[in-house]
């Protein structure tokens, strides 16, 4: 999906002539330390940001040469903390989801009406219809922006950091409404996310970034490892099997002790006996 791609901010550039390809109809998660460039590379897949070099391709055609309103219907893109008109209503802005899909001699339809119900039930949100987005919580509220996402009925769902601000129990609950979705709809999902247990855990296809640079990718079991944690992160660790899931499990070293002021490094730690787990969803 980008061929040596290069993005930059003025003369500062950021990202340094990435290939990335990502898998269709799968999950894949974007994972880093900050100002590694991730958010910048989600922003050029969904043409927010015109590339300095290289290209971002659709179905083998550049982005940047196909009209805008075409791209609206094949990639929907939930960019980090957005923020609702005042005011708006749950329905309301799920219905803004169908505005690529408008013209002047196509009004609303029944399709859009499908459209709309169809991704409030499948987000849990239609018995919020009419209250204000304002006064939801955040998780309600980040159900209702992937519901309009959804509702744009794209191939390709870009999230930027979609658990930002929330609790674990909203971390969670987002990101299984996620993997559901692809599950159910089969859409291809780009996520920018922060926390590198849930990305192995969720991910089908893991891409881990530093300094602007792709530094390994592919299935979480193969990419996260100790010695990726400590170049990607800089910080020493061990990786074990979630005992739920199977997926890699990063147990930083052991913090600050009076007795013990130096970190660990990953070979003082004791390995722990590893049990083979499956992995699910």
């Amino acid at each position: 999906m980008a061929r040596g791609l290069t993005l930059a901010y003025e003369d500062r550039t950021v990202v340094h002539g990435i290939d990335l390809a990502i898998p269709e109809g799968r999950v894949t998660v974007i994972v880093g330390p900050n100002a590694c460039g991730k958010s910048t590379t989600l922003r050029a897949l969904g043409r927010l940001l015109k590339p300095a070099g290289g290209a971002v391709l659709l179905d083998g055609a550049e982005l940047a040469k196909i009209p805008t309103k075409t791209i609206a219907r094949a990639i929907g893109l939930l960019p980090q903390s957005p923020v609702a008109p005042e005011a708006i209503t749950v329905a309301d802005l799920v219905s803004r989801g169908r505005q690529p899909h408008q013209a002047w001699w196509k009004q609303w339809s029944e399709e859009d009406e499908r459209a709309v119900t169809d991704a409030m039930a499948r987000t849990d949100v239609t018995d919020l219809a009419e209250r204000p987005v304002d006064e939801l919580s955040g998780g309600q509220r980040q159900r209702v922006w992937i519901a309009m996402a959804l509702a744009q009925d794209t191939e390709v769902l870009l999230l930027d950091e979609p658990t930002t601000f929330l609790d674990i129990s909203h971390q969670v609950e987002v990101l299984d409404l996620v993997r559901r979705l692809n599950h159910e709809r089969g859409r291809t999902v780009v996520a920018v996310l922060h926390d590198l247990n849930q990305a192995a855990r969720y991910a089908d296809h893991l891409v881990a970034m530093k300094d602007g640079r792709i530094v390994a990718e592919g299935p979480p079991a193969e990419v996260v490892t100790a010695e990726l944690v400590r170049e990607v992160f800089g910080l020493a660790s061990v990786v074990v099997p979630d005992p739920v899931t199977g997926s890699p499990l990063v147990v930083p070293g052991a913090p600050y002790t009076p007795d013990a002021p130096r970190t660990p490094d990953a070979a003082d730690l004791p390995v722990p006996v590893q049990k083979t787990g499956t992995t699910t969803g």
